[in-house]
């Protein structure tokens, strides 16, 4: 399994101005060999099995369908538009996708030059409610939370990475 590291958001990361909001917020980094784009990051996160398991959920439940064809267009910056999320701000290394009160926040880092290493970014922000705080349901799911964002971008960084884990 990649290892997956809880850290600080990067001083450029679009997810900061949640943290200036005082919304709840969080920030996961994997390191892949080679160069990886946004777009390959994106079209791997949104496709992996275990994204495909939420994917399901929110389309049975919910009914917020979507398909891959559709991930990957949106990881091409051709849709804004995917599942229950909308594109928010995207810049060309980092994307923030809406869905309610929650942000779910993408983004590459080249490590150094030519096609050495990428570091894969993950966060996620949970805005308070009108009435303030963020209410009992996200603390008594945010050890799941925690666990699911560590597997979902390590299922992303397996993706991207192949062979090398």
């Amino acid at each position: 399994m990649p290892h997956i590291q809880v850290t600080t958001l990067p001083v450029s990361a679009l997810l900061e101005r949640y943290v200036v909001a005082r919304a709840y917020t969080d920030c996961y980094v994997a390191t892949v060999p080679g160069h990886v784009s946004l777009a390959e990051f994106m079209a791997a996160f949104y496709t992996t099995p275990v994204f495909k398991l939420e994917r399901w959920i929110l389309a049975r439940f919910l009914r917020y369908p979507s398909t891959d064809d559709e991930a990957q267009l949106l990881a091409q910056g051709r849709r804004s538009h995917f599942a229950a999320w909308n594109v928010e701000s995207r810049e060309s290394h980092q994307v923030i996708l809406a869905a309610g009160r929650t942000r779910s926040w993408l983004m590459v880092s080249p490590l150094s030059a030519g096609a050495g290493a990428t570091a894969l970014f993950f966060g996620s922000a949970v805005v308070q409610r009108r009435q303030g705080g963020l209410g009992w349901p996200f603390h008594a799911l945010l050890g799941f939370h925690k666990l699911y964002s560590r597997a979902l971008l390590a299922a992303a960084a397996r993706r991207l990475a192949p062979g090398t884990w």
